[in-house]
């Protein structure tokens, strides 16, 4: 019997109108256009503005372009993952909000969190849904609007991210194409490094975790920066050597868009030159669980079928893995 594999069929991407320029940031925070684009390579970045509007606004939109995108009937799929940290509420899962919007009424769904590195997880999940044949259309979704989670006093982090979603389809093949491989990766030690101190069941909200701004994402940034260059580069560097491939033979490195810093050792790690990195991070800024899906929407016209993609991230808790994809369409 043939191995059935999951293929990407489509990619849509979606990220609000609004942008927040360095020159913004620099009447918010003590900082400057050079100094955020020399250290992280963003000059802007998205955010999602107005009364009561959630990650699934923008998770609906890049779903409803990829459902017309691929010519997919919304009761033809079967189950919807969304990758996020900053679901509309605790309950119920912004996936189960994607779902009933786009008219997917035929299908299960649910979020996991893993931040930067949850869109690979929910991918690898997506994926051994089609490999043991329990599924033919699979939606995975990373998005955040981490501008409701970021405080826009501390110029070490309100400069990093932005807002933002994506989406793809997967559907089985039995040909040598789509998800090929995968290493998957947490260690529960770096939580003090990167975290958000409040707002869960060990610190619900009060008064006192409010006025003291522990709703907002923390982030020791020389320690994070330190493991995701060695956990990042490592893991896609092993995903290459077990699956026989060189940098010659990578037609493109899909990095998490941390930081270009970040970006540049990966690749230099796996020996791909910059012409094979995809990065976008300049106009999008960090998107967390997007990033990656945003970045394939972004090139999607320059894949070609058969390509060999390594995709890569490092988030908190600590979560890192990479996925080795081989394209499997041709520029439409």
């Amino acid at each position: 019997m043939d191995q059935i594999r999951a293929m990407v069929t489509g990619i849509q991407g979606y990220v609000p109108e609004y942008r927040l320029t360095n020159k913004e940031l620099e009447k918010l925070v003590e900082t400057n256009d050079e100094w955020i684009v020399s250290r992280t390579g963003i000059k802007e970045r998205r955010i999602l503005k107005g009364e009561n509007q959630g990650t699934s606004v923008m998770g609906i939109e890049a779903v409803k372009g990829l459902l017309e995108k691929t010519n997919t009937d919304p009761l033809d799929v079967e189950l919807i993952i969304c990758a996020t940290v900053t679901p509309d509420m605790p309950f119920p899962a912004t996936a189960n909000i994607i779902a009933d919007q786009v008219g997917a009424k035929n299908s299960f769904s649910f979020d996991i969190s893993a931040a930067c590195s949850g869109f690979l997880y929910a991918l690898q999940m997506g994926a051994q849904y089609i490999q043991t044949g329990a599924h033919k259309k699979v939606i995975v979704v990373g998005a955040d609007k981490m501008s409701s989670i970021i405080d826009y006093q501390d110029r070490t982090t309100c400069i990093l991210f932005g807002d933002g979603a994506g989406a793809v389809m997967l559907e089985p093949t039995t040909e040598e194409f789509g998800i090929m491989d995968s290493i998957l990766r947490s260690d529960g030690s770096g939580a003090p490094y990167l975290h958000m101190k409040a707002g869960g069941s060990r610190k619900p909200a009060t008064h006192q975790t409010v006025e003291a701004r522990e709703h907002f994402a923390y982030q020791e940034g020389s320690t994070v920066f330190k493991f995701a260059v060695t956990n990042m580069a490592d893991v896609s560097a092993e995903v290459m050597e077990r699956n026989g491939l060189t940098g010659d033979d990578v037609a493109w490195l899909v990095p998490h868009q941390a930081n270009k810093r970040i970006i540049d050792a990966t690749a230099n790690r796996m020996n791909v030159g910059p012409e094979k990195v995809m990065m976008n991070i300049e106009r999008y800024g960090n998107t967390t669980a997007a990033t990656i899906p945003l970045c394939l929407w972004d090139y999607e016209s320059q894949l070609k079928k058969g390509d060999n993609l390594i995709l890569a991230a490092f988030g908190g808790g600590f979560t890192w893995g990479s996925v080795y994809l081989k394209w499997a369409y041709d520029p439409k």
